[in-house]
């Protein structure tokens, strides 16, 4: 069944801004030099870090920092979720740090617990708190959220997003690409959707692409990573239902506050919903008018939406879980490079 047409909401500048840096869009041609200005100034900052003019600072357990180069969403926080259960089942105790974009708490290091009010946490972190189990920091300064962690016991941290953040040393990079937007036009802020040149793929441990990649990268090999979805859940009393039979009705009311919206449409979509779908902005606030619809129909959204919405959405209120699923070849990749990093690590004492 073809769902209608996305409900189209009047774009801000910034979402006509994003959409054209993926698109190409030729009214940006004009801001290429400020993009190549940009991008010599992120160069020369991450060489100031390489020859200590900037000073790093080094936790005394290995840190894996998750990241990507472009703006929008590529999958970083379903890759955290994924390495973190993983290194439990490796026998690791991890943590992870994490920004905490869109959280104003009163004091920081905070430790985010699944009872964590939003408006302190940011969603990403309370979503990773709810997913895994594990002690999730919030704190812009990742540093500080690190020396938190480690006084907690945690034996190796992730941290969702930083790659930019270089005070923070760290012993593995993976950089994630959404596989349908790739590099968008290649270029740097404000020309086009890269936080740094495309370059820099050559210098992390690993790219990781979120679905088949449609673009041509400038790296030899890259991990594909597939998000699959995992159940319903009904948001207001966390009851778990299989994919099929869909255990609402059609059609329904999809929103999405994420970074690349019709990814989680055309999963929806492949599952067999129909309706109309409602992108957001990423990291969107959510209020009670936002998801009073006209009619009755059931509302779905993602997790990380659900995490903002439990208060405010409607009885009949739905939630996608996935979870990200990588190839055995990755995880014996993974396996020897810390198997190697604890070995250095001892033998320097």
């Amino acid at each position: 069944m073809t769902p209608p047409e996305t409900a189209q909401p009047t774009r801000t500048l910034a979402e006509r801004w994003l959409q054209g840096a993926y698109q190409g869009s030729r009214w940006l041609w004009p801001l290429k030099p400020l993009g190549a200005l940009y991008q010599w100034g992120m160069a020369y900052r991450e060489q100031a870090y390489r020859r200590g003019k900037k000073t790093t600072w080094q936790a005394p357990v290995p840190i894996i920092v998750v990241g990507n180069i472009t703006l929008g969403g590529t999958g970083k926080s379903p890759l955290v979720a994924w390495l973190a259960k993983w290194l439990v089942a490796q026998g690791w105790s991890p943590g992870i740090v994490s920004r905490g974009y869109g959280g104003k708490a009163a004091q920081y290091p905070l430790f985010v617990s699944p009872e964590t009010s939003v408006a302190e946490s940011g969603d990403e972190p309370l979503m990773l708190a709810q997913q895994t189990g594990l002690p999730v920091v919030a704190d812009p300064k990742r540093v500080r959220g690190v020396q938190a962690l480690v006084e907690a016991g945690c034996d190796i941290v992730l941290s969702d997003d930083g790659l930019q953040h270089l005070a923070l040393a760290r012993d593995i990079e993976l950089l994630v690409i959404d596989g349908a937007r790739g590099l968008g036009n290649g270029c740097c802020l404000p020309a086009g959707p890269l936080r740094e040149s495309s370059e820099r793929l050559k210098r992390v441990d690993a790219v990781i692409i979120n679905g088949e990649s449609q673009q041509s990268l400038p790296v030899d090999a890259a991990t594909i990573m597939t998000l699959a979805p995992l159940c319903w859940r009904r948001l207001e009393d966390g009851a778990h239902f299989p994919l099929s039979p869909l255990p609402f009705s059609l059609p329904v009311h999809a929103v999405a506050g994420i970074g690349h919206p019709e990814r989680f449409f055309r999963t929806l979509t492949a599952l067999g919903v129909s309706g109309d779908w409602h992108p957001l902005a990423d990291h969107q606030r959510f209020n009670a008018e936002a998801l009073n619809f006209a009619d009755t129909r059931p509302v779905v959204m993602t997790a990380k939406d659900a995490v903002k919405c439990f208060d405010l959405a409607p009885a009949n209120s739905w939630v996608l879980d996935v979870e990200a699923t990588l190839p055995i070849e990755f995880e014996h990749w993974l396996a020897a490079r810390l198997s190697a990093l604890s070995y250095r690590r001892h033998a320097h004492g």
